[in-house]
């Protein structure tokens, strides 16, 4: 945030230019010429606390993003290592707690919940970018958009905000007969999921829009990484989730480690494209059955006692009698990220994915 200092004779006076709260906006423009006004927010105090000493903050990273879960936290320790400034939002106290312990700016803040309000989020004022990454709701879209468009409209017209993603699924394309699909292929979207996705994506590529900003939306394949793979299941002996148990019978599966949704964040970031939809996946869209083999093979070299020689689990074991009937949704393609962003994938299949989870993890007591 950059600061203009006026010297004035005693007692010594500082003037700050820096966002206010909304309470103060509404008062400066009353005073401020309306040129002036999108841009320029001045606030006076003879109070240090108001004064902002740290003549090396980087104005143009500022970084919101709306729904800190499994990618959001991952992306914002990046971001932080990075020099950047990030605020997020969260929809539970402990959560809070634990990501302001971590460093972090967070707000409580819920669709669902009425009681936690947008307009407390200072942030969305300042952010220079912001990262979308709330689940849709059937019938919905977009929660956040649905239930707050005008006030979203209003805190981000500010002039701050220069990008804007909307983490989105491959779900929208629906099951392409194992057919390879690219970013162009006409989506099918054949649940309430899904039909929700894609109502959300067209309203924040509209909003993007109409802001005159650059709006990306990036469509991840099953995300997993650190703590949240096949390797966590296996070790922990977990039973598959509802969602897991639905894509048994899928021969394809396209997947991607959160460091390379990461990767592809900061190349949008950096090479900009307005109205873009990018597929973030690896190159191996590998059957389920396969992926926890392969798991299943490491837990047992690195601890042989951990776990049982014997067949598959019963639900690979249904992927792999589907295998030999046909079927399989698609199989997604990732060309776009690389040739327009430049990305080069970390972990092109998910082999190298879980290795390197492996190597950095510890057996559970």
């Amino acid at each position: 945030m950059e600061t203009s200092y006026i010297s004035a004779t005693p007692p010594p006076c500082r003037f700050e230019f820096r966002i206010l709260p909304r309470a103060s906006a509404s008062l400066i423009r009353h005073w401020v010429p309306p040129p002036l006004r999108r841009s320029l927010y001045c606030f006076a105090s003879c109070d240090p606390q108001y004064l902002n000493t740290n003549t090396n903050t980087n104005t143009n990273k500022r970084m919101l993003i709306m729904g800190m879960g499994f990618v959001g936290q991952f992306f914002a320790h990046h971001l932080k290592q990075d020099g950047w400034e990030v605020s997020g939002t969260c929809t539970s106290a402990i959560k809070k707690k634990k990501l302001e312990d971590m460093g972090f700016d967070v707000h409580l803040f819920s669709s669902d919940d009425h009681n936690l309000d947008l307009r407390s989020i200072l942030a969305l004022e300042y952010a220079t970018h912001m990262l979308v990454s709330v689940p849709a709701v059937a019938g919905l879209g977009d929660p956040v958009l649905y239930r707050h468009r005008r006030l979203l409209q209003s805190r981000l017209s500010h002039g701050n905000l220069q990008w804007m993603c909307y983490l989105s699924s491959t779900s929208v394309y629906g099951d392409c007969g194992g057919a390879w699909v690219t970013e162009d292929y006409p989506p099918n979207t054949q649940t309430d999921s899904a039909k929700a996705r894609l109502v959300a994506e067209e309203g924040w590529l509209d909003l993007g829009r109409s802001l005159g900003v650059s709006v990306q939306v990036m469509r991840l394949g099953g995300i997993y990484g650190p703590g949240r793979s096949a390797l966590d299941t296996i070790v922990k002996q977990e039973s598959p989730s509802e969602r897991q148990r639905r894509r048994v019978t899928r021969q394809y599966t396209s997947r991607v480690h959160v460091a390379d949704i990461c990767q592809a964040l900061k190349a949008s970031i950096n090479m900009p494209s307005s109205g873009k939809i990018y597929n973030v996946v690896d190159d191996d869209p590998a059957p389920r059955a396969e992926v926890f083999a392969f798991a299943r093979t490491l837990v047992q070299e690195k601890w042989p006692d951990r776990i049982k020689q014997g067949p598959l689990p019963d639900e690979a074991q249904a992927v792999i009698q589907k295998q030999t009937t046909g079927g399989g949704e698609k199989r997604v393609w990732n060309a776009r990220i690389k040739n327009e962003l430049g990305v080069r994938l970390l972990h092109p299949t998910y082999k190298s994915g879980l290795q390197s989870i492996i190597e950095s993890m510890d057996l559970p007591i």
